[in-house]
């Protein structure tokens, strides 16, 4: 029986999550979706977060990828730390069998093993619901995407405790790879 391995991507991944990225966000009026791109600027960037690159393999073949990367909230007083889920990706040929939700969470649990505490993600409500994200604007969190409500979200790590602060408030400052998204 073939089994689903997920794992921090590693240096012979790079090639593998390009086609997966470039086949899951294909579409006809462009040769190379800005994705791959996007990945390929972040593994140069002090945004990169080795540990956080979570590949989905199926069969010995990379069929699905998750990434979180640096990002800071500026509040008034400080400047916090945060992560930016994205992209996430599945190859069309094995999507809706549940790949794409192993690796987000894989990649999840390793932010929050980590000791990581707020994770942002621009996508559709109805999936990231299911790893608790809500809406961003109502936890004080803005960004050049706010404006587009329900799909700007925020999601604390780990479900909030009666002993842990409140998340930072204010603005998401992203690393300059996403400014050409």
């Amino acid at each position: 029986m073939t089994t689903l391995r997920l794992r921090p991507e590693g240096p012979a991944d790079a090639g593998p999550v390009r086609r997966v990225l470039a086949a899951a966000f294909a579409r006809p009026d462009r040769t190379t979706p800005g994705e791959v791109a996007l990945v390929d600027e972040l593994r140069g960037s002090a945004a990169w977060l080795p540990e956080l690159a979570m590949v989905a393999e199926y069969g010995g073949e990379v069929v699905g990828y998750a990434l979180l990367t640096r990002v800071h909230v500026e509040t008034d007083r400080v400047r916090v730390p945060a992560l930016v889920l994205g992209p996430v990706a599945v190859a069309p040929h094995r999507q809706r069998v549940g790949h794409g939700t192993a690796v987000v969470q894989a990649a999840l649990e390793a932010a929050t093993e980590l000791g990581e505490r707020l994770v942002v993600v621009l996508g559709d409500p109805a999936y990231y619901r299911r790893f608790g994200f809500t809406r961003a604007d109502r936890m004080g969190l803005v960004s050049p995407w706010s404006g587009l409500g329900e799909p700007w979200q925020a999601l604390v790590l780990p479900p909030e405790v009666s002993d842990a602060p409140p998340p930072p408030r204010g603005e998401v400052v992203f690393p300059p790879p996403w400014s050409r998204v």
